[in-house]
């Protein structure tokens, strides 16, 4: 069986990162790292679930196969392979069954790795690999499994401690090292995930050019669902959230068989995974075509804190920036439609003193987004000294960090707030990358004003009736 023809592999790219997290290694000391792929896991019977590789492991090598397993070795002598695969063997008659593996002679000429072995030899050669090594870098917790195995392959060494041999003198969490360089994205990722923006944004619009009154809910999850796939995307970067009418004031809501009714609002927060990178889009829009001045009057507000948000994004100010001037913008919108009780706040300050706001708007306005749609990173400077209260400063954005921008409000049913505004729910989220003046938005192909969103609307019904005539 042949490799497949169409793969495509940025050897140059993972082999680059291998090196950096080596040289990082040396700084700090030497010793070896261990970053495992994602198992298989079993859904029902003899079913796995859809699999889908770890991120870290993938970020280093490109490889997605599942049974495998990179060695970093920044103590190897002169001449010893510093990057090492453990992956299946080949196997004919497996292949039958579950497609084209590399092996690991294909593996590492595919790939670029210095050495390769099957992953039915791992406990041969991982005591030796650790024996006589500073450190072991690894990250305890994942896996219980690979945890005891690797606590397995230290006491082998120790074992061997009255031949002179020593087990590594410390071990240290991989995952630090691994998430800053992962923040900082490369001409590599970024341009898959401005891809990944393009497709979602494809899938967006196709949704709301399907959306008529009458339709479900998991019928405008199929809409997406084809767009993705057929435009080349693996499938949805995390469960697609599809919400109607008062649905859509529940954040984590997932796409049931709810009908869209005239006069409801639609959310749909929904992107795909390309090449193991994740967009992320949030669209809110009229299930009829037409907003009612209510719906306008709220999803105006949302995107003026969203325009808040992405002019507050660049670098050299910090990640709370954009949160803080998109909810400036929501605070004082709910206290000019009265959502807000104008009597008890005085202005807009105390709303946001109070965080009257958050009974409306109860998330961040952002996140990182990478290879996972919530991607790794820490949202403080871990290294800074506490401010006067004791808090951690925010992290200082810097170009070409990628992240969401995405305020919203939802307005329940509720005594205290006047009815034209319940159940309704809007969001607007896009996908930036930082910049030195500012950022790029990588998913604007679909609408995101009124004015668009409903002539999009419009257009496709006027479409399809002509063609029904």
């Amino acid at each position: 069986m042949n490799q497949p023809t169409e793969l495509t592999i940025a050897v140059d790219v993972y082999r680059q990162r291998r090196e950096r997290v080596l040289t990082a290694l040396r700084e700090a000391g030497g010793g070896v790292a261990i970053v495992p792929t994602a198992p298989e896991v079993l859904r029902n019977r003899d079913a796995d679930y859809p699999y889908r590789h770890d991120s870290y492991f993938y970020y280093l090598t490109g490889f997605t196969e599942p049974e495998a397993l990179l060695v970093l070795d920044a103590s190897a002598a002169s001449g010893e392979p510093r990057s090492i695969l453990f992956c299946r063997a080949k196997n004919v008659e497996r292949e039958t069954w579950e497609g084209f593996r590399f092996g690991p002679e294909g593996a590492r000429e595919a790939f670029g790795f210095d050495a390769a072995f099957t992953f039915d030899e791992i406990d041969a050669h991982l005591p030796h690999l650790i024996a006589d090594k500073p450190a072991l870098h690894y990250a305890f917790g994942a896996s219980a499994e690979l945890d005891g195995q690797v606590r397995g392959w230290v006491e082998a060494v120790r074992a061997q401690g009255r031949s002179g041999v020593t087990a590594p003198g410390a071990i240290h969490d991989l995952l630090p090292v691994l998430d800053e360089m992962r923040l900082i994205k490369d001409a590599h990722e970024l341009a898959i995930m401005r891809r990944a923006g393009q497709i979602s944004a494809k899938a967006h619009r196709r949704a709301m050019a399907a959306c008529r009154p009458g339709v479900r809910e998991y019928e405008l999850e199929a809409e997406l669902l084809y767009t993705f796939r057929k435009h080349g995307a693996q499938g949805p970067a995390y469960g697609s959230i599809v919400a109607a009418g008062a649905n859509a004031c529940v954040l984590h809501y997932p796409a049931g068989n709810a009908i869209a009714r005239d006069g409801d609002l639609i959310l749909i927060d929904a992107a795909c995974e390309l090449d193991g990178y994740a967009s992320d889009i949030t669209r809110t829009f009229p299930a009829s075509g037409r907003f009612t001045p209510a719906q306008r009057e709220l999803y105006d507000i949302v995107l003026a804190a969203q325009q808040a948000a992405i002019d507050a994004t660049r670098a050299g100010v910090d990640f709370e920036a954009p949160h803080q001037a998109a909810v400036r913008v929501l605070a004082q919108g709910l206290l000019d439609t009265g959502i807000i009780d104008r009597q008890r706040f005085a202005s807009v300050d105390d709303v946001i003193a109070e965080r009257a706001y958050a009974r409306f708007y109860m998330h961040r306005t952002g996140h990182w987004l990478g290879m996972d749609v919530h991607d790794c990173g820490d949202y403080r400077e871990r290294s800074a000294p506490r401010d006067e209260q004791g808090a951690i400063p925010w992290r200082t954005l810097k170009p070409s960090m990628t992240l969401t921008i995405e305020p919203g409000l939802y307005v329940r049913a509720a005594d205290d707030v006047p009815e034209r505004y319940w159940n309704i729910g809007i969001r607007i989220e896009d996908d930036a990358i930082v910049t030195a003046t500012g950022c790029e938005l990588m998913t604007r192909d679909v609408p995101v004003k009124v004015d668009e969103i409903e002539a999009l609307m419009q257009a496709a019904r006027a479409s399809a009736g002509a063609a029904c005539e």
